[in-house]
C-alpha cells in the first residue's frame, strides 16, 4: 500500500553557513515543485545540529563528519548535500606568531566536542589538553580578548581572521591533505534510516535539485543567505560559497567516501569516540 500521500513534512536542518542556505533554499522555498518531499526547516549552529541529531530529532539534518561516526547506526550518509574539498579545513590562529601547539598548557578554542574541527586538531595534536569548547563565532573573540591562547576556526573564519588581528599558526587541512591526500571531509548530510529507502532517495533527489537551481541562478538564493549570514559581507559569503560548493556537494563519490572513512576509522584508533 502506498502512504505517501499522507506523509507529514519531514524536518530539516542545517546551518547558517552560506554554502547551507545557497544549497537548500530553492527546497525550503518550495520551489522544487510537488515531487519533491514537504519539508520543515531549522536552521542552527553546526555544534547544535550534532546534538539534535544525536537526540534523533531531525528527520534530515547537517552534521560533523566526526559526528556522524556516533550517528551512522540511526541516520544514512547521503551522497549529496555535503561540505569537503581541498583547501577548505579548519584554521589555528593566534595572536601571535610563536605559538608551539605541541605544549599542553596552551589554551585552545575549539567549537564544539563533536565537530570535525575537533577532531582534526585531536589528530594533529594528540597532547593537546587545554581545550574550551565554544560556538565558532565566539573563538576569534575569545583569543583576541586572551580568553584562549589559540582558537580553531571554521566557516567564514578563515577569509576574516586577519581583521581582527589574528595571525595563522597551523592550517589543520593542509595537514590533513599533506598527510592523508584526500579532500577535508567536513560536513555532511545525513536521513535517518528508518525514513526508509524510497524516502531517502526523493530526499537525494530533491538537495541536487534545489543546489542545481542555486547553480543556474545564484542570485535567488541571495536574500535567503544573507538573512542568516550575520555581518558577512558580500565578497565573503561569495568566495564561501565557492570554497565550500563544489563537486562533492553534487556527489561524494568514491574519493569523498573514501575520505571520511578514513577520517572516522583514524579517529577510532586514536580512542576519539570513547
Amino acid at each position: 500500500m502506498n502512504h505517501c500521500m499522507a506523509q507529514p513534512a519531514l524536518s530539516l536542518g542545517i546551518s547558517p553557513c552560506p554554502n547551507d542556505t545557497f544549497i537548500f533554499e530553492a527546497w525550503i522555498n518550495g520551489r522544487l515543485g510537488p515531487h519533491a518531499p514537504k519539508i520543515i526547516s531549522t536552521i542552527a549552529d553546526i555544534d547544535a545540529l550534532n546534538h539534535m541529531a544525536e537526540n534523533q530529532q531531525p528527520d534530515i539534518v547537517k552534521v560533523s563528519v566526526f559526528a556522524y561516526g556516533r550517528l551512522h547506526t540511526t541516520y544514512k550518509l547521503l551522497d549529496a548535500g555535503a561540505a569537503l574539498g581541498r583547501g577548505c579545513g579548519p584554521l589555528v590562529v593566534a595572536r601571535s606568531q610563536g605559538i608551539d601547539l605541541a605544549d599542553p598548557d596552551i589554551t585552545i578554542a575549539v567549537p564544539g566536542r563533536w565537530t570535525t574541527a575537533h577532531c582534526l586538531l585531536s589528530l594533529s595534536q594528540p597532547a593537546a589538553a587545554k581545550k574550551i569548547f565554544m560556538p565558532f563565532d565566539r573563538i576569534m573573540p575569545a583569543v583576541v580578548h586572551g580568553e584562549a591562547d589559540v582558537g580553531v576556526i571554521v566557516h567564514e573564519g578563515r577569509f576574516t581572521y586577519s581583521a581582527y588581528g589574528l595571525v595563522m599558526v597551523e592550517d589543520l587541512g593542509a595537514w590533513w591533505e599533506t598527510t592523508t591526500g584526500y579532500p577535508v571531509p567536513l560536513g555532511v548530510i545525513v536521513a535517518k534510516r528508518s525514513l526508509g529507502s524510497e524516502t531517502i532517495a526523493k530526499v537525494e533527489t530533491a538537495i541536487r535539485e534545489s543546489l542545481r537551481a542555486a547553480w543556474e541562478n545564484p542570485a535567488t538564493p541571495r536574500a535567503f543567505m544573507r538573512r542568516y549570514a550575520a555581518e558577512m559581507d558580500e565578497e565573503v559569503m561569495q568566495r564561501h560559497v565557492e570554497l565550500y560548493v563544489n563537486q562533492y556537494t553534487y556527489d561524494l563519490g568514491d574519493e569523498g567516501k573514501q575520505a571520511i572513512a578514513y577520517l572516522l576509522q583514524w579517529a577510532r584508533e586514536q580512542g576519539l569516540f570513547a
